[in-house]
């Protein structure tokens, strides 16, 4: 069970972070800017969180939330030509706010948002997977996690050119295939 008081300090760190993160990469934040924006002391901080990455990690929950949802958003036999309008929706939010996600999302996949992106996909595709009976859950799962994880963050970063749309039919196209892939 939650405390209401430590909810609220919670969501005022998770908001300093993302707004300092909107200026500046992770790597140039401090702990210092995090609290004198979210008006609390430097000890409240460490009560609620071991560094910044956890507070990183807790602040992009959501996003990996919608990111997973937004993929797995479709039932009976996924059509590659036509991806789950809320993968689209999911990119169009992103793009919104890629300033705070280039800072948490690195090239590659990598950083916070990148981890913990990779970790909750993979699990999810490997159940799904697991659940379907289809061959080889976990080098699937692994393989749409990386994959999904890489293009988010080179689009983040420029290195994919494409608009939510296209990027999200691109992507959607390649993942289908990566669960389509015959196994022997």
């Amino acid at each position: 069970m939650s405390d209401a008081r430590t909810d609220r300090t919670r969501a005022r760190l998770r908001a300093a972070l993302l707004a300092e993160c909107a200026e500046r990469p992770l790597a140039e934040v401090s702990v210092a800017a995090v609290v004198r924006r979210a008006a609390v002391g430097r000890a409240t901080f460490y009560l609620h969180y071991e560094d910044l990455q956890a507070l990183a990690v807790d602040a992009c929950a959501e996003v990996v939330r919608d990111a997973v949802d937004a993929l797995h958003a479709w039932r009976g036999t996924p059509d590659p030509a036509a991806p789950p309008p809320a993968l689209a929706a999911f990119l169009t939010e992103v793009d919104r706010h890629a300033a705070v996600y280039r800072s948490l999302l690195l090239p590659g996949g990598t950083g916070p948002l990148g981890d913990l992106l990779h970790r909750q996909l993979r699990e999810r595709s490997r159940t799904e997977r697991r659940l379907a009976g289809a061959p080889h859950p976990d080098l699937v799962a692994t393989a749409v996690a990386a994959t999904f994880s890489a293009l988010l963050a080179d689009w983040l970063h420029a290195l994919v050119p494409a608009t939510p749309d296209e990027l999200a039919a691109h992507s959607w196209r390649l993942l289908i295939s990566l669960h389509r892939t015959p196994f022997t």
